[in-house]
């Protein structure tokens, strides 16, 4: 008697296939489900983040999912798997790519320990993975850059407001390059404000100073 045969498991094309969640995980999850595959044996980048309105707020994800390249041409994902076997903290991760960066989302017991003083170790693994990777890497760990971000640019305009108000230069302390430009940024939104850097290095100080008035 012939064995009753097993449903095919969908093939997964290079050109992706959508998945919509409430949440990342919501969509991540759902794909894990319908292609019967791991996560960890596909890409997936985020194409759209809708808010709905029906009566309550709600939030969808929708997500492109690809199959993953062989392990030697996925630089950081390799370099990952090695690392957290050494690494002395309790921590999992996530890749993603949305916009042609590549997103690594960190999580688990120990992720308070990578935000500690500013979250230098989470900075930290995103230099390292940027001198490994081809293309530009992102990490996160429980919203950290969109916390540290809106912290930095109130900084940067409470102290705009100031030389604008004084007409004093003020010099800040030592920043790398992704603190930097959101100092930039937010500074020069104020007016009769403009900014430079200073110094050598990975790490800079930035000057917010007011704009020389053109002459007439």
């Amino acid at each position: 008697m012939d064995r009753e045969q097993q449903p095919d498991k969908p093939e997964l094309s290079e050109e992706g296939q959508e998945f919509k969640g409430k949440s990342l995980e919501d969509a991540v999850s759902y794909a894990e489900h319908i292609l019967k595959t791991p996560r960890e044996e596909f890409n997936y980048e985020i194409v759209a983040e809708k808010t709905k309105l029906f009566g309550i707020k709600c939030k969808e994800i929708v997500i492109r999912v690809w199959p993953k390249k062989a392990p030697e041409q996925d630089k950081v994902g390799q370099f990952l798997e090695g690392f957290m076997k050494v690494f002395p903290l309790e921590l999992t991760y996530q890749l993603g790519k949305k916009n042609d960066i590549l997103f690594v989302i960190f999580s688990g017991e120990d992720r308070h320990l990578l935000l500690r003083q500013e979250g230098s170790l989470l900075l930290a693994l995103q230099h390292v993975l940027n001198k490994l990777s081809d293309q530009k890497v992102q990490v996160d760990c429980d919203f950290f850059r969109k916390k540290k971000e809106k912290k930095l640019w109130e900084y940067a305009q409470q102290v705009a407001r100031q030389v604008q108000n004084t007409g004093r230069n003020e010099i800040l302390d030592l920043m790398n390059p992704y603190e930097r430009r959101i100092i930039h940024l937010a500074a020069n939104q104020v007016n009769g404000i403009t900014t430079e850097s200073l110094g050598d290095g990975f790490l800079k100080r930035v000057k917010i100073c007011p704009a020389e008035k053109p002459s007439r």
